[in-house]
C-alpha cells in the first residue's frame, strides 16, 4: 500500500451528515461532501494485511484494497476501471449496502475499519463527474435474444452484462418506470432517483431495452417470450411482504411499507403533488412495526412528511453496542446502529410484540395494543403485566418479505419452488425449465443489494455460457454461496 502506516496516524472519518431541521425540508440526500484530502487520508488507513479479507467479505469480490491504493495515489481513473471490473452498479452500492466488506476488514478487529463504502461512492461519483462513465458496446452481436424479468438490481445487472456480451436483452417491468425497489422502494433522501436515470440511459445507448408496464404473465404471456427470445432470466424479486393478522387488521391506517413509500417517490418524481399523496404521515401518530432498513425507511419519510409523533417497534431485543462473543470478526457485526433517519427523531422500542389494532365505532384507527417480550428457549413469551396501549392513526408494517408472490407468471412458466418459495436453481442458477434462469432475491429469498448485483452477474456469465458455449464474464458467486452477514 501508499502509506503502510496509514492506519496508525488517521482516524476513522465519514461525511457529516446535513444538520436535521435543514435536511427534514427537502428530499435530498443526508450527507454533506467529502473532500478529497479526506478521503484520501481515509483511502490511506487501508492496511497491508496479506489476506484482505474484504474481498471475501464482499459478494462481489470488489478488489477493494487496489481501488484504495490508487484513490490514495490520485489515481482516479484507475480506480473506477478497477471498481467497474467487479461492479456495475457502484453509485446503487455505495449509498444502499450495509458494508459487510467493512465487518471484515483487517483493521476492524481492534480499531473502527476502513471506510471502504465511502471510498467506493466517492470513486463512482468522480468518474460520472468527468465524464469517464460511457457506453461498453459490444464488439460483435451474437444474434441470440434474452429476456429479463424485473429490473432491480440483480435484473439490470444480468442484462448489462449480457447486452455487453453481444446478445440482444430486453428488460421487462412491470411498474411504469425502471429501477424495482431501487426506484420505488428506496427513499429518495437515500439515494435521488438521477443516479438511476443517468445509469439507464448508459445502459440503453449501449443497446439494452427496457419496456415498462409490462407484466409477464398478463400484458406479456410467456408463450410470446418462449417464441422471441432464446433465454429467458426471472429476476422479480421476493415481493410477497409479511402481514400482521392480528385483530383490527382489516381497514385503513394499516398499510404495508411498500404500499406507503412508493407515493413519496411518486411524488418527487412529479406525478403529484406532495399533498396529494393517497398514504401519508403528514398530521398523524405513526407506528412503525419493523426496525430493520425498511423501517428506517418509512421513519425518515415520515419526518419529512409531517409526522406528529413515531414510534418504531422490533420484537427483537436491542443490539449491544458491541460486537457479542458469538458474532465474531470477521462476520457482519450485528451491533447498535442510529441510521440518519433515526437521528432525525422518533421513539425506537424493543422488545415488544403488538397483539391488536383499535378501532373506534366508524372503523377509523385509533390505536394498538402491545406488550413486552422476552426470549425463552429461543421463543418469545410475553412479559406479564406490560401490557400497553398506544394512540396512532397510521401503522406501518415492515416485516421484510416472505418470497415470491403466488401464481402468475411462475406457475405458467412451471418453475419448481422450494419451501420457502424461492425458485430452485442448480448451480449454474437454472430453473428446471429449459431456457430459464433465475437470480437475485426470486431465487436466494430477500437479501442484500450486493447480493443481487452478484448473482446478476454470476447468472449472466451462466447464461452467455448456455447460448455460445463459453463465456469472458466474470462470475463472482454460485448459487449456493452463503454470504457472512
Amino acid at each position: 500500500m501508499a502509506d503502510i502506516k496509514g492506519f496508525l496516524k488517521y482516524e476513522r472519518e465519514t461525511p457529516a451528515r446535513r444538520p436535521v431541521p435543514v435536511r427534514l425540508r427537502d428530499w435530498k440526500e443526508v450527507y454533506e461532501d467529502f473532500p478529497d484530502d479526506h478521503l484520501q487520508k481515509q483511502a490511506a488507513r487501508c492496511m497491508d494485511c496479506g489476506i484482505p479479507f474484504c474481498n471475501n467479505g464482499c459478494p462481489l469480490g470488489n478488489l477493494i484494497p487496489d481501488w484504495n491504493d490508487l484513490v490514495y495515489r490520485d489515481r482516479w481513473r484507475d480506480a473506477i476501471e478497477r471498481l467497474h471490473a467487479t461492479n456495475n452498479f457502484p453509485e446503487f452500492t455505495g449509498r444502499l449496502c450495509p458494508a459487510p466488506c467493512e465487518g471484515a476488514c483487517v483493521l476492524g478487529i481492534n480499531q473502527d475499519p476502513v471506510t471502504i463504502k465511502q471510498v467506493e461512492v466517492e470513486i463512482i461519483d468522480h468518474a460520472w463527474e468527468q465524464g469517464w462513465v460511457t457506453p461498453v458496446l459490444p464488439s460483435t452481436k451474437t444474434g441470440k435474444a434474452v429476456a429479463v424479468v424485473g429490473s432491480g438490481p440483480a435484473g439490470l445487472a444480468v442484462a448489462q452484462q449480457l447486452t455487453r456480451a453481444g446478445h440482444d436483452v430486453v428488460v421487462f417491468e412491470r411498474a411504469d418506470r425502471i429501477g424495482g425497489l431501487l426506484r420505488y422502494g428506496i427513499p429518495e433522501f437515500k439515494m435521488e432517483k438521477r443516479h438511476i436515470d443517468r445509469r439507464l440511459e448508459q445502459m440503453e445507448a449501449e443497446g439494452t431495452q427496457f419496456r415498462t408496464s409490462a407484466n409477464v404473465g398478463v400484458d406479456v404471456s410467456v408463450d410470446e417470450l418462449r417464441r422471441d427470445f432464446d433465454a429467458i432470466v426471472l429476476a422479480g424479486g421476493a415481493t410477497q411482504w409479511r402481514d400482521l393478522p392480528i385483530p383490527g387488521r382489516e381497514g385503513d391506517g394499516v398499510h404495508q411499507a411498500m404500499e406507503f413509500l412508493p407515493w413519496a417517490n411518486r411524488a418527487q418524481q412529479g406525478d403529484m403533488a406532495v399533498d396529494e399523496v393517497p398514504i401519508t404521515a403528514a398530521g398523524k401518530r405513526v407506528v412503525i412495526i419493523g426496525g430493520g432498513d425498511t423501517g428506517a425507511d418509512c421513519l425518515g419519510t415520515s419526518h419529512r412528511q409531517g409526522a406528529v409523533s413515531v414510534h418504531q417497534f422490533e420484537i427483537m431485543p436491542r443490539p449491544p453496542e458491541e460486537r457479542p462473543t458469538a458474532n465474531p470478526w470477521p462476520t457482519y457485526p450485528m451491533v447498535y446502529k442510529v441510521t440518519s433517519a433515526h437521528e432525525e427523531g422518533g421513539d425506537r422500542v424493543y422488545s415488544v410484540n403488538t397483539e391488536e389494532f383499535v378501532r373506534d365505532a366508524e372503523g377509523n384507527l385509533t390505536g394498538l395494543r402491545a406488550h413486552e417480550v422476552e426470549m425463552v428457549d429461543g421463543r418469545f413469551q410475553k412479559v406479564e403485566g406490560s401490557d400497553f396501549e398506544l394512540e396512532c392513526e397510521l401503522v406501518l408494517l415492515a416485516m421484510g418479505f416472505t418470497g415470491t408472490e403466488p401464481g402468475g407468471l411462475l406457475d405458467e412458466l412451471g418453475v419448481e419452488r422450494d419451501e420457502r418459495t424461492n425458485v430452485t436453481r442448480d448451480q449454474s442458477y437454472k430453473t428446471n425449465v429449459d431456457d430459464v434462469w433465475v437470480c437475485g432475491d426470486m431465487g436466494r429469498g430477500q437479501s442484500l443489494i450486493v447480493w443481487a448485483i452478484a448473482e446478476g452477474r454470476a447468472c449472466a456469465a451462466a447464461v452467455d455460457e448456455a447460448l455460445m458455449g463459453e463465456t469472458a464474464l466474470h462470475a463472482p458467486v454460485a448459487p449456493t454461496d452463503r454470504p457472512l452477514v
